[in-house]
C-alpha cells in the first residue's frame, strides 16, 4: 500500500502530497467536510484573528517601590518573537497592589523602553500617565489592577513587554502582591500577578 498520495497542480508544474507517518500502530481518519468548500490553514498561513502563540509570566513573590519614578517590576516581563511583522500582540495583565492609607500607585505597560497603553498628557507634564492606578483605603488592603491592550509592533523581531510601577508621591511606598503592613494574619494575603502576551494573526 502506498504511503503517499500525490496531487499534481493544475498549472505551474508543482505538486502536493498527503503522506502517512513512517511508522504507526494506529488507524487514523482525516474527514473532509461536505457542507462547504474551504482552505486548510497552517501555522505559516493562519486565519486572521487566530492565536498563533501565547507566552505568560506569573509572579508569586512581592515587589516594593518607594519613588515617583517608574521602575520595572521584577518578574513581570515577557519576550515574544512574532512569526510575521503584520501580526498584532494582545496583552493582558493583572495583580494586586498595596500601600499605606490613602496612598496611590501607578502601573505602566511598556514595549521595550517605550510606554504604551497610557493616558494622554494632562495640563502639566508632572501628572502621571499610567495604564492602571490603584488607591488604598487602609494599609491592610490590596486593590486589584488589570488591563488589556491590542498592540501592533510591526516587527518580526523579539519584542519585550513588561510592567512598571511608580508611587503616587515621592514619600509613598507601594507594593505588588502584599499589603503595606505585611502582617502575618490570615486577612493579609499574598497575591499573584501576571502578564500574558498572545500573537494574533492579521
Amino acid at each position: 500500500m502506498t504511503a503517499k498520495i500525490k496531487l499534481n497542480a493544475a498549472s505551474g508544474g508543482g505538486s502536493v502530497s498527503l503522506q502517512a507517518p513512517s511508522n504507526t500502530d494506529q488507524n487514523r481518519v482525516i474527514s473532509l467536510p461536505v457542507s462547504a468548500d474551504g482552505t486548510i490553514l497552517t501555522t505559516t498561513n493562519p486565519k486572521a484573528g487566530n492565536i498563533i502563540q501565547v507566552i505568560q509570566a506569573v509572579k508569586t513573590d512581592t515587589f516594593s517601590h518607594l519613588n515617583e519614578a517608574f521602575a520595572d517590576i521584577t518578574g513581570l516581563s515577557v519576550a515574544i518573537t512574532p512569526t510575521s511583522s503584520s501580526s498584532k500582540i494582545l496583552i493582558r495583565y493583572g495583580g494586586c497592589m498595596g500601600s499605606n492609607s490613602n496612598r496611590v500607585g501607578h502601573i505602566r505597560l511598556m514595549r521595550d523602553s517605550t510606554a504604551i497603553f497610557i493616558g494622554d498628557q494632562g495640563a502639566t507634564s508632572s501628572q502621571a500617565r499610567a495604564s492602571s492606578t490603584a488607591v488604598q483605603a487602609n494599609s491592610y488592603y490590596q486593590t486589584a489592577f488589570g488591563g488589556e491592550f491590542l498592540h501592533t509592533p510591526s516587527t518580526d523581531q523579539a519584542t519585550t513587554y513588561k510592567l512598571q510601577i511608580a508611587a503616587g508621591d515621592q514619600d509613598y511606598q507601594v507594593h505588588i502582591g502584599r499589603t503595606h503592613d505585611n502582617s502575618n494574619e490570615f486577612s493579609r494575603s499574598k497575591t499573584p500577578s501576571f502578564i500574558t502576551v498572545m500573537e494574533v494573526a492579521a
